[in-house]
């Protein structure tokens, strides 16, 4: 048989509760829905490491965050890996092709692919004055140049007054033609034209959205503006004075204030998700046309998640379930997807994402990756893993976390509070359970583990006893800045 064609479709800061298969009440994502019907569900998937940069180091490299060596968010460091993705694909005979969101740097790295077709969103980074020429985001965009050259449009992302890490949701300003999520699709579609039909095709289709700022076209924001949506989650260890405080601020950590602009929020970013969903129905149609849907396997996954106003926070970075668990989706014909259910509770991760489709494509996995490939579990719903170590610098919310099929043990770095949730009686981590009696065993073995995990880091963060609170928190592990060449 010949080999398969493969399609990644990756979403940004898409929660894993948010699709109709996953049983959300309210968001409709109807394409994704019918992947995951005729696939397998992961609904224990998580990002170690939840935000853009160190989440897509995990998906391109097949590699743990104590690994690749980006354990919070930095811009500006090479992305200098041995082995990845596209490259083993090119290795192993597939032609290769990016559309959309890579996030790398610098800022046009194939990591692998043969051709990228670039939208990373905005990227302050990439936008400062002492940035080289080539280098600026407005240059290297091929979206940006697209809709200006092709279009006519000089747009930026802050032209409508909504920032990149904005609750503040408003529709798309012109033809939803030009929007970046049809952008990205359309371009998707233009490289099956052009492809080498002599070869197997790997194609990764990258979405901005639902990454604010939460800007749909308006037919989207319709579907959800009279709805009665489900309120944000609020545990009993929320900190609500803080988000009185701070949550006027519109890129806060720490919430939305105001309940209306939280409704707000929820109607723009779930009109960016049923947008995307659309979208790749538009996708799967064109594959449909092409006639190679019988030899074509699909995975749907995202970097992290949204907190979206749960706990009163927002955005990412955070262990919490809203920030940190994905969507994951194997998709295919029965001839090459061989699967016992079609719904898997086994702890997957990005890293995993990988080894499976070289594992799909029959090309050797590199023993650099960490990751492992998740067609056995698929057959057997074998074990993958007993824990996930995830972890996340980012200040005074920086968090170390050890999450299992059934719970999860959180340590904040800078200020010594734990949390324990028993993730199967209480998904939406409504109690912080660490005070518990009937968990007092349960919480020492999970932070004996993290003990373990953390023990000869260059943090500090524990002596091999205990945890050591307040070290100062790092967003690159040494051996990282080595294999760039660069001091820290």
């Amino acid at each position: 048989m010949n080999k398969p064609n493969i399609v990644l479709i990756m979403t940004d800061q898409m929660r894993g509760d948010c699709m109709g298969i996953a049983g959300h009440p309210d968001v409709k994502t109807p394409h994704l829905d019918t992947l995951a019907a005729k696939g397998v569900l992961f609904d224990r998937a998580y990002s170690s490491c939840p935000s853009c940069i160190p989440a897509r180091a995990a998906l391109h490299t097949g590699m743990s965050q104590t690994s690749h060596g980006r354990v919070g968010y930095e811009d500006g460091v090479r992305f200098n890996y041995e082995h990845t993705l596209a490259g083993e694909l090119k290795k192993a005979g597939y032609y290769t092709q990016c559309v959309g969101k890579m996030h790398v740097h610098p800022l046009r790295n194939l990591m692998g692919f043969d051709s990228i077709e670039l939208h990373d969103g905005a990227l302050g980074y990439y936008r400062r004055p002492d940035i080289p020429y080539y280098e600026n985001q407005k240059i290297a965009d091929d979206y940006f140049h697209w809709l200006k050259n092709e279009k006519g449009i000089d747009y930026d992302i802050a032209d409508t007054g909504i920032n990149c890490n904005s609750w503040v949701a408003r529709p798309w300003p012109y033809e939803e033609e030009t929007h970046p999520t049809n952008w990205v699709v359309s371009r998707s579609i233009d490289f099956l034209r052009r492809r080498d039909r002599d070869k197997p095709f790997f194609l990764f289709t990258s979405f901005v959205r639902p990454h604010p700022p939460f800007d749909a076209p308006q037919c989207f924001f319709d579907m959800y503006k009279d709805m009665e949506l489900t309120p944000p989650h609020i545990g009993d260890w929320a900190d609500a004075e803080r988000c009185q405080r701070e949550g006027r601020i519109v890129d806060s950590l720490f919430g939305i204030a105001d309940p209306e602009l939280a409704r707000q929020a929820q109607i723009g970013y779930y009109a960016c998700i049923t947008h995307v969903d659309h979208q790749i129905g538009r996708l799967m149609n064109a594959l449909s046309d092409e006639g190679v849907l019988d030899n074509t396997i699909f995975i749907f996954t995202s970097d992290h998640g949204e907190m979206l106003g749960d706990h009163h926070t927002y955005r990412k970075a955070r262990a919490n379930e809203a920030s940190a668990h994905i969507p994951l989706i194997v998709s295919g014909p029965d001839k090459l997807i061989q699967r016992c259910s079609r719904i898997n509770h086994e702890v997957a991760e990005l890293r995993d994402i990988m080894p499976t489709i070289l594992d799909f494509a029959g090309a050797a996995i590199p023993d650099t990756v960490d990751g492992t490939s998740l067609c056995d579990t698929m057959k057997t719903e074998s074990e993958v893993r007993e824990y996930l170590h995830g972890e996340h610098s980012l200040g005074i919310v920086s968090n170390q976390f050890i999450v299992t099929k059934t719970d999860k043990y959180i340590w904040e770095t800078q200020t010594g509070d734990e949390y324990y949730f028993d993730l199967a009686k209480d998904p939406q981590e409504m109690h912080n359970a660490i005070n518990d009696a009937q968990y007092k065993d349960r919480v020492a073995y999970l932070r004996s583990i993290l003990i373990k995990e953390l023990t000869g880091r260059e943090e500090g963060y524990t002596d091999g006893e205990k945890l050591i609170v307040g070290r100062t928190p790092i967003d690159g592990l040494e051996h990282l800045y080595r294999s760039v060449g660069r001091i820290k």
